[in-house]
């Protein structure tokens, strides 16, 4: 029972994303026709109310289910389906990813020969342009281009190179690393529901001795924030993730740093909703500053 006995065990979490998921599970099926490793699905549905279950019953008997009642979030799902994976390897992925050609086998590849290493492939949007999903870490200065800057478009924050280097953080969207790496370092933090779970888990990694790659050559769409629900939750989950990961990780002075950073943000950010009318846009803000 506790011995691995699967390479890779590829790990879905889903909430109310039925045909996302199926286009996923289609994919991973395609992708790894050829594959010469064996491995597992293991897709964790949050109490999803749109068939999703009843797809997975009827069409995938094969994928191995992990029901809960309620919406765990990433962290939760993840770490649950981790520690009850089979394989030697683990490779996270959205519901929302599609696995283009033979993007698993070629991460899964990269990743036996850097033992020592979690790895993420190259991200694309629908149209297949690329979706900046690696970058550095969020120090004061690059919280300040993300905030002030649009330092995302200038690919400073986020980025999507064309070669394989070591950056210090990959998108949790597609991560990859050894079932014992993951252990290693603790697995996800619980207490982070959704965003910045990724960055904050390798920042624990890198100071364990692990580095992280991306990884052109392994390509998958992403859609992109399928789960969320409505437009105001990257925003107040970016706003309660830097807040969360600075407490944890950061002096109390930078925490301070922060907090002006991105009430000045807000303020900015409400100012210019109520100029242009848009009372969805100050809503958003004030949510994120009403978090402790």
């Amino acid at each position: 029972i506790f011995a691995s006995i699967m390479d890779l065990s590829i790990i879905i979490p889903s909430y109310n994303t039925k045909a996302l998921l199926e286009r996923c599970l289609s994919s991973i099926v395609t992708s790894l026709k050829e594959a010469g490793f064996s491995y597992e699905v293991i897709v964790v549905d949050n109490a999803s109310k749109d068939g999703t279950r009843e797809l997975l019953n009827s069409k995938y008997p094969r994928v191995r289910t992990i029901f809960n009642n309620i919406n765990m979030g990433y962290s939760r799902s993840n770490n649950r389906a981790i520690k009850e994976s089979k394989g030697t390897y683990i490779l996270l992925l959205n519901s929302d990813t599609v696995a283009l050609k033979d993007g698993i086998e070629q991460l899964f590849l990269h990743c036996k020969n850097h033992p020592k290493a979690f790895a993420g492939g190259k991200l694309l949007n629908e149209d297949l342009s690329p979706q900046p999903s690696c970058g550095p870490f969020y120090t004061l200065p690059v919280v300040a281009l993300m905030l002030f800057a649009k330092g995302d478009y200038r690919g400073a924050t986020r980025c999507s190179p064309n070669d394989t280097q070591r950056v210090d953080w990959v998108s949790g969207a597609c991560l990859m690393g050894q079932k014992s790496s993951f252990l290693d370092v603790g697995l996800f933090d619980e207490s982070i529901f959704m965003y910045m779970e990724d960055i904050e888990f390798l920042y624990r990694a890198r100071k364990k001795g692990y580095v992280a790659f991306f990884y052109p050559s392994a390509q998958f769409i992403h859609t992109g924030a399928a789960s969320s629900g409505d437009r105001r939750t990257p925003v107040v989950n970016i706003y309660r993730g830097l807040r969360y990961f600075y407490k944890k990780h950061r002096r109390p002075r930078a925490l301070s740093i922060l907090r002006a950073m991105l009430w000045v943000k807000a303020l900015l950010a409400m100012q210019m909703g109520r100029m242009i009318g848009r009372r969805d846009m100050v809503q958003i803000y004030e949510e994120a500053l009403s978090i402790p």
